[in-house]
């Protein structure tokens, strides 16, 4: 019989799997439930026969012996028994008819405290935490609590950010930069323990990571062996971290004298920005020590998120306001794709800040990560390449040193439920605002925390980007497409159906059967299609036209994606003041995408060129083939792996699709356009700080009365942007209409954030960090759409088999795959593999596990593996991906080899 052992997740061993059980699916919204008990009662009779008992003499000759046989016939009781039988009859259920969200309100406060926060829930003053806790203590209170239950979500990471500078000085201080040098920041992953800030600081909830790839995605599992080989090319080795560091500090001028590092006849002052709300206080701190002890000396700045955005996010690097931060990111949605996280988190087409400007990335690094973001590779093969490039690249440039990846509970409420993501958890879950209700009643409000709210300025268009007020944003939106909670497949929306055409021979497979995937030889590009943008005559140019004045660019393109809305889409769906959503939101759309870096423009910025320049290499143009119902071609180079998600809000042109997946209208663009245009306060920060004027905000501020002076300027002139192109598609009627419903919607809430989506903002209180989010009874979808995704289905993963092995010899090893005890279906699971790690602790080899039933894998290490093992124990490693959620999961057994 197999011992089987019990499962442990990649990120955590056996930690998850006790975190999911204690996760119970959210209760059924019961609406009324009737249920009668009809009792049938029939009394008990005994009837009673009597027989009387006969004896018979019968004589039997046999073998000439006579024998005397008595037979007795007994009085026989029949008895009729009539059950007293309880029959319950269930009414059925009366459907519910609420459409969009199920509560009235949402008020959002801001708790940077996490002890604090599960204090206030377990009181009741707060509903939901909508935070990712990974501290032990307090993830401990949580486990432990009888009020209250928790999400669990494996997308929040930590690193230490460094940063950048033209030369080993700060241009603005001249003190001494020594992360300057590329070599001093690959040098910092040896020095730092990332076991240490695992098992002590995160209490085990968290695994090391060393590359810019989360866990809990399908390439951590693809590029199992790659990832393997850089951890232990750079384990914890401080020896050689001091060897490195002091060569090069050297290098840069300083000198040792007492212990210390000097420069300039000063000591090397390194200033720590530390973030205090969580662990990254602790790992800060730590960070630090590990400094001082080689020879640094270290100002240590403690910051809140709203404290430390000017200097990181915002500010000049070359400031010198920090040498380095304790970063922390949040993945949303599940990745299917790491490919464009180089580009992001490596150069300057990343975001439009001050410190992603300034990156400098080897050339080689930069043409790798610009293909891979462009999808400018043929097969998976040669995508595998350049990511196993990608990964080595980075780690020698270390901008950033990636720390851990966590398991995080967000705790709430027993009464309440909700649709958390894998990844994002509650705050990053694009579906939290249809989902979010208490399980015994339909309605009322809800108070929902986190550490912090309003952390930047919100406008559509280079507005905040923190996930605490992407949370909100998100719920007051609507999009073309979400994301699937648990596999990161988008899902559709408001688009309803797509087709999606790639060249023969790439690498894309589709999944679900809302999007149809199509194989082409060629694929051209229409003449007609809008290929780039005209901002002095403000009209789009043409494919045709395009490829006339630019001989690199070709009317052939590598995919095509026709995106299909909602037949009635136009009719059912209002902005919160009431205005239609009409075709010239869309076209609007288009227009902003190329016109803020286009020099010509009035609102040009020079922070989003890098990015839009790399948005076109691959882009080939939008095209309307049907106004309504509404049709939007997208024609590209760059291609995602899944049919379904080279579907998305920005290639639908949906409104949803701005900075950061922010929606806006024309109407309420415009007046922000014209206070950008006019230089009296600007969408981005970068512009913002480099006229200094405000950053632009839409729900509060002075900002405000500069975007009212302007709605009546557009008001009095009927003013429609772009009039050039948008005339076509507004009316003066139109437009008067809409600035009037505009006006009416600013008088009534005092801001200018307008959106379509299950709850509207009824006011912001910046000062107490509180929103108000009230109900949209306008949102055309029923709440219970999205009721399917209540719990995650995670398998469990267990290995058995010989615990020794002789050399040269074949050993196979069961591989048993379940949920919920049932075994999970072969077609269900997207990858099983398994890599073979030495006595030395050396990768020897990866394999792909063979499918036996449902349930049931194997993996054999045939004689030749096994011959090129030393003796000693070795490590085999399975990893299992399910197709149902996009989860990595592993478990692990020891065996001797002799």
């Amino acid at each position: 019989m197999f011992n089987k052992k019990w499962t442990s997740l990649i990120a955590l061993a056996a930690m998850a799997a006790m975190i999911l059980s204690a996760c119970a699916p959210p209760a059924p919204v019961v609406v009324e439930k009737e249920v009668p008990v009809e009792v049938e009662v029939i009394k008990q009779i005994e009837v009673v026969k009597e027989v009387p008992v006969e004896v018979e003499k019968e004589v039997v000759i046999e073998r000439d012996v006579v024998r005397t046989v008595v037979v007795e016939k007994e009085v026989v009781k029949e008895v009729e028994v009539i059950k007293e039988v309880e029959v319950i009859v269930e009414a059925t259920p009366v459907p519910v008819t609420r459409t969009g969200a199920w509560l009235d309100m949402v008020v959002f406060v801001e708790e940077p405290n996490s002890d604090a926060a599960v204090t206030r829930l377990e009181v009741g003053d707060l509903d939901v935490y909508a935070y990712n806790i990974s501290e032990p203590d307090i993830a401990a209170r949580i486990f432990d609590s009888e009020v209250l239950v928790y999400e669990t979500a494996y997308g929040n990471y930590n690193e230490i950010t460094f940063a950048p500078s033209a030369g080993p000085e700060f241009a603005e201080t001249g003190a001494l930069n020594p992360f300057f040098s590329d070599k001093i920041r690959e040098a910092m992953n040896w020095l730092i323990d990332r076991d240490y800030i695992c098992q002590e600081i995160t209490g085990g909830l968290a695994v090391p990571r060393f590359v810019p790839i989360n866990y809990a995605s399908k390439d951590s599992a693809v590029l199992a062996d790659v990832i393997a080989g850089i951890a232990l090319k750079y384990a914890h080795n401080p020896d050689k971290a001091v060897e490195v560091i002091t060569a090069e500090m050297e290098a840069l001028g300083a000198e040792m004298v007492d212990g210390k590092w000097n420069y300039n006849g000063e000591p090397v002052v390194l200033i720590a920005l530390i973030r205090i709300e969580d662990e990254r206080l602790e790992i800060g701190d730590y960070v630090s020590n590990l400094l001082e002890d080689i020879g640094f000396t270290v100002q240590r700045d403690y910051k809140t998120s709203a404290e430390a955005s000017p200097c990181w996010l915002r500010g000049d690097p070359e400031s010198g306001c920090a040498h380095f931060y304790t970063g922390g990111w949040v993945s949303t949605a599940i990745s299917r794709d790491a490919a464009t996280n180089f580009s992001f988190f490596y150069t300057p087409d990343g975001l439009p800040f001050p410190p992603w400007l300034a990156y400098t990335p080897s050339d080689e690094f930069y043409e790798v990560a610009t293909k891979l973001n462009n999808s400018d590779f043929a097969t998976m093969d040669e995508r595998r390449d350049l990511m196993a490039q990608a990964l080595e690249l980075a780690l020698l440039d270390s901008q950033r040193i990636w720390l851990k990846d966590d398991t995080g509970v967000a705790p709430h409420a027993a009464n309440v439920a909700l649709a958390s993501d894998l990844s994002g958890s509650i705050y990053g879950s694009r579906l939290w605002a249809q989902t979010l209700r208490f399980t015994d009643r339909i309605g009322g409000s809800m108070t929902v925390a986190m550490p912090s709210m309003m952390t930047e300025p919100w406008n559509p268009i280079g507005g905040s980007n923190w996930v605490y007020d992407m949370m909100p944003i998100r719920g007051m939106q609507t999009a073309a497409t979400v994301p699937d909670p648990f596999t990161g497949l988008a899902l559709p929306l408001r688009v309803e159906r797509a087709d999606v055409f790639v060249q023969a021979g790439l690498p894309v497979e589709q999944n679900l059967d809302w999007a149809t995937l199509e194989f082409v030889d060629e694929i051209v590009v229409p003449d007609d299609a809008w290929a780039d943008w005209d901002a002095e005559n403000q009209v789009f140019i043409t494919a045709a036209e395009r490829a006339a004045a630019d001989e690199t660019f070709e009317l052939t393109t590598l995919s095509k994606v026709v995106m299909y809305y909602e037949e009635d889409y136009f009719d059912k769906m209002k902005w919160h003041d009431g205005s239609p959503v009409t075709l010239a939101d869309h076209v609007m759309f288009m227009i902003m995408q190329f016109d803020f870096a286009k020099e010509a423009s009035a609102i040009y910025d020079e922070a989003q060129v890098p990015s839009v320049e790399t948005w076109m290499a691959a882009f080939k143009g939008w095209r309307i083939t049907s106004e309504d119902p509404l049709v939007i071609e997208y024609y590209t180079d760059a291609y995602g792996l899944d049919a379904e998600n080279n579907v998305s809000n920005f290639r639908a042109a949906n409104p949803s699709g701005y900075f950061n997946g922010v929606e806006a209208s024309w109407h309420a663009l415009a007046p922000g356009w014209l206070v950008d245009a006019a230089g009296e306060a600007a969408f981005s920060a970068d512009k913002a700080d480099a006229l200094e004027v405000e950053w632009m905000s839409y729900i509060a501020g002075p900002t405000l009365e500069l975007l009212k002076a302007k709605l009546d300027e557009a008001e009095a002139e009927g003013f429609i942007p772009y009039e050039p192109t948008l005339g076509a598609y507004i009316t003066a009627e139109e437009a008067t209409a809409r600035y009037a419903s505009l006006q009416e919607w600013y008088r009534r809430y005092g801001h200018f954030w307008v959106n379509t989506g299950p709850y509207y903002l009824q006011k912001a209180f910046p000062v107490e960090g509180t929103l108000i989010l009230k109900y949209n009874p306008d949102y055309p979808d029923l709440a219970t759409k999205w009721g399917r995704f209540a719990a995650a289905p995670i398998p469990e993963v267990m290995v058995d088999g010989p615990g020794n092995v002789n050399i040269g010899d074949e050993a196979t090893y069961d591989i048993f795959v379940d949920f919920a005890g049932e075994p999970y279906a072969v077609d269900d699971v997207m990858l099983a593999k398994y890599l073979v790690f030495d006595a030395t602790g050396e990768l020897a080899y990866v394999g792909e596990a063979e499918a036996v039933a449902d349930g049931h894998w194997q993996a054999v290490l045939s004689a030749d593996v096994t011959g090129t093992l030393k003796s000693g124990a070795n490590q085999l490693a399975v990893i299992v991906v399910s197709k149902r959620a996009l989860l990595p999961v592993k478990d692990t057994v020891q065996f001797v080899t002799q």
